[in-house]
């Protein structure tokens, strides 16, 4: 059974619980992680939810997004849920900047989550798990940008704002 890291604000640790009891209507402070995987021609992979999900399901999102494990740093958590989800292995993944979200999705399920934000890169196409994963594609990032701006119901509100973060950060033409 997947655990997941209960924190406070300030993202001391306070418990763990289990990851299918977690997300709720009053969903508890937990450690995350979201994952923007870029190829060489700087297209930015980006996955659809699997319709099964409990949050946010049919929702086109980042690379992946996922939890850390109790004592599992988050550059750990994002190569084992690359690897879980997408079957993609990346070993240049890092942390970028810091975020803290708490969003409801259109049935009141709540996400609420301290997340870094992390960057890495493969040229692998994925190998999906379909309980995960509905659909990917690779997008260029402007066009990526374009269309969150154009189309935000289409995405999940965290990739939206953690974008915005990210662009200043990236060096992609």
């Amino acid at each position: 059974m997947e655990q997941v890291v209960l924190v406070d604000e300030q993202n001391n640790e306070i418990g763990t619980a289990s990851k299918s009891t977690v997300h709720s209507y009053h969903t508890p402070l937990h450690r995350g992680f979201s994952l923007f995987i870029f190829n060489r021609n700087h297209e930015l992979l980006v996955t659809r939810r699997a319709i099964t999900k409990k949050t946010f399901p049919d929702v086109w999102t980042n690379t992946v997004c996922g939890h850390s494990g109790p004592k599992e740093e988050p550059v750990a958590a994002a190569k084992r849920r690359l690897k879980d989800e997408l079957g993609i292995q990346s070993e240049d993944i890092k942390v970028i900047a810091p975020y803290r979200y708490r969003f409801a999705d259109i049935h009141g399920i709540v996400e609420n989550e301290i997340c870094p934000i992390l960057v890495g890169h493969t040229d692998e196409d994925p190998k999906t798990d379909p309980s995960e994963v509905g659909d990917w594609k690779w997008m260029g990032w402007r066009e990526f940008l374009v269309e969150i701006q154009n189309i935000p119901d289409k995405y999940s509100p965290w990739c939206i704002e953690e974008a915005a973060i990210l662009q200043p950060l990236l060096t992609t033409p």
